[in-house]
């Protein structure tokens, strides 16, 4: 008998202290606690069920057959938790660019939690369900609660989860995303932070700031202390950044168009219009702001980039179940 088809949303989160190296590649554990904001405007729907009649894995992503390889085993995790041998299908819609540095990968797999787990019959809760999502992707941990959301680094697959710090906003923040490129990165974020922790001389020095910079921020989040937020956020990612351009062989996620918008965020901030930005493992700039800016900041940024690069989003929701529908016997 099929499972029920269950289908699940998960949004991004964009850290502003980074998640940048594993102290366990297997189980995904980080060398340091980060510090997310969970985004309202990018998610992944995804529709799980579970069925007798498959004899491998099916995968379908914005249509397209995928191959199955790393859904494969991930499921395997959910299969060895519910004591079941039922092959999946799976189909899932991005509702952010793949794999550019927006963290599609965190939704994508916060949503294949929640949805795969509860489609087997497995009643997880939160912390659970942080600590699977985590299996598939670091940053999906955090995606499955909403807001400000803390990644504990812990030291084992039981200890390591994130935790919500404060999930329902009551600060107008907003961030724009400035889509440079929406093609897919040519280094991984897998493949890039294995070649930064093994060979970044500044790797242990990013550890220690990392620790400074997350307890900075907790307090600049406590006290609502926009000004602080926008410069550990910034200062942090241009760390990530250089680690880098300091690996051997050192590689980058610039682009010109990168370069010009980080510039523009600088110029405006002269203006006296504040704002700051940030940057994952890919070309694309995020900029901090307020509401009461985000106006005077989109127009002008607009000057230099099209509406359709700008995309605005403000804090969003954890996981959630859309849908369970029951299966019919065969």
């Amino acid at each position: 008998m099929k499972t029920p088809k269950v289908t699940a949303r998960a949004h991004t989160n964009i850290a502003l202290v980074k998640y940048w190296g594993k102290a366990d590649e297997e189980l995904i554990i980080p060398q340091n606690n980060s510090l997310s904001l969970t985004l309202d405007h990018f998610y992944t729907d995804t529709t799980v069920q579970f069925d007798p009649t498959l004899t491998a894995d099916q995968f379908t992503l914005n249509g397209q057959a995928q191959k199955t390889t790393k859904i494969t085993k991930f499921l395997d995790i959910i299969r060895q938790m519910a004591a079941s041998q039922l092959f999946a299908r799976v189909e899932s819609t991005n509702h952010v660019p793949t794999m550019a540095g927006l963290a599609s990968s965190a939704s994508a797999y916060a949503a294949l939690a929640l949805a795969g787990s509860k489609a087997l019959g497995l009643d997880l809760n939160s912390k659970d369900l942080s600590r699977l999502a985590r299996r598939g992707s670091g940053s999906a941990c955090r995606s499955i609660y909403g807001g400000f959301v803390e990644w504990q680094k812990g030291d084992s697959d039981q200890t390591s989860y994130a935790v919500p710090l404060v999930e329902n906003l009551d600060w107008d923040l907003k961030m724009i995303a400035i889509v440079v490129n929406d093609k897919q990165k040519k280094i991984a974020s897998r493949a890039g932070m294995q070649t930064v922790v093994h060979t970044s001389p500044y790797y242990s020095a990013w550890v220690k700031r990392s620790k400074e910079d997350l307890l900075a921020l907790k307090q600049a989040i406590a006290e609502k202390d926009f000004t602080q937020l926008g410069k550990i956020a910034e200062g942090n990612a241009m760390c990530m950044h250089a680690l880098n351009l300091s690996a051997t062989p050192h590689f980058n996620y610039f682009e010109a168009e990168s370069l010009k918008a980080m510039q523009l965020v600088e110029q405006l901030r002269d203006q006296g219009l504040e704002c700051y930005y940030t940057m994952d493992a890919g070309p694309n700039v995020k900029v901090i702001c307020q509401g009461k800016d985000l106006k005077a900041i989109v127009d002008s940024l607009s000057q230099e980039f099209s509406n359709e690069q700008l995309l605005v989003a403000s804090a969003g929701p954890g996981a959630e179940i859309l849908e369970i529908k029951n299966s019919e016997r065969n």
